[in-house]
């Protein structure tokens, strides 16, 4: 869109609101008065329609609301003014809220980085910047603001990855573990696509992210399965520490004396005790050591 042609709010200064109702009632009691007292009743109808007129253009507006003036098609300005307020008769008054807006995106299946179906959705934050251009510049700006949230959802699952796994690179962003950062990506991707509307994005974030519901059991298995490797990791890597400190304890105060037959046999014995993931029985042996 070319930004010559866009078009941009302009502030429009209203009258108070006050001073005008008090000079519309002035006017109607001039002529109540003037019918009494003998003046012409020509002036006094125009007192009394003049006082009218200044009625009909009064008009109201809450904090973070605005009204849009135009005058037979044409944009005049915006009035962001507070309270009551009064402008032309003739001029159009449009009111438009300018406070923050709460957008929940529908929950989308979508491709992820690795063309896994994915569910996800997000709460937004936005509200009008520029009244001029969400109310000239698109048709309606709040399905615009519907429409575009879904879109930039869309292309932002399609540029991570749900999870970590061997095919990424070190240190890459997933949309499950990088909340914060896919959360900034959503934001400005949002704010790309609604300053056509004239609208700001205040707040993005993921509200809802799971796999599909055609893959969610064979990727939970993974997920298991990756984390009983990890903890059977652990477990050997505590277990080799234990049966090393051992060894070493029972040579340096020369407790007994092992040749590699029998450390080697006692290694295995403690591995077997510390990695298994059942109760072991013990068997005493009650011969001497080779027996």
């Amino acid at each position: 869109m070319n930004a010559a042609h866009i078009r941009r709010e302009a502030a429009f200064s209203s009258v108070s609101g006050y001073t005008a109702a008090v000079g519309a009632l002035a006017l109607i009691a001039l002529a109540g008065l003037g019918v009494r007292g003998g003046v012409h009743p020509v002036l006094c109808v125009i007192a009394a329609l003049l006082g009218l007129v200044a009625f009909a253009g009064l008009y109201m507006l809450q904090p973070n609301e605005s009204a849009i003036i135009t005058l037979f098609g044409k944009y005049i300005g915006t009035d962001r003014s507070e309270g009551l307020r009064w402008a032309f008769p003739l001029y159009i008054k449009r009111k438009l809220s300018v406070r923050a807006r709460n957008f929940n995106c529908p929950t989308l299946k979508v491709n992820d980085k690795r063309g896994n179906p994915v569910e996800i959705s997000a709460a937004i934050v936005w509200r009008v910047r520029d009244t001029a251009q969400a109310v000239f510049e698109v048709d309606d700006f709040e399905r615009y603001v519907a429409i575009q949230a879904e879109a930039a959802l869309r292309h932002l699952a399609s540029q991570y990855a749900y999870d970590e796994g061997e095919d990424l690179a070190e240190g890459e962003t997933t949309l499950r573990a990088g909340m914060d950062v896919v959360a900034d990506a959503l934001k400005m991707e949002l704010q790309a696509r609604f300053e056509a509307a004239g609208v700001e994005t205040l707040d993005a974030k993921l509200t809802h992210l799971a796999y599909a519901a055609e893959i969610a059991q064979v990727m939970l298995r993974r997920q298991q399965a990756d984390a009983i490797i990890s903890a059977r990791a652990k477990i050997v890597h505590g277990a080799v520490t234990m049966v090393e400190a051992a060894l070493k304890g029972l040579a340096e105060r020369d407790i007994v004396e092992l040749d590699a037959e029998r450390k080697a046999a006692m290694v295995s014995n403690l591995l077997v005790v510390l990695c298994s993931d059942k109760e072991t029985q013990p068997i005493i042996n009650t011969g001497t050591l080779y027996n």
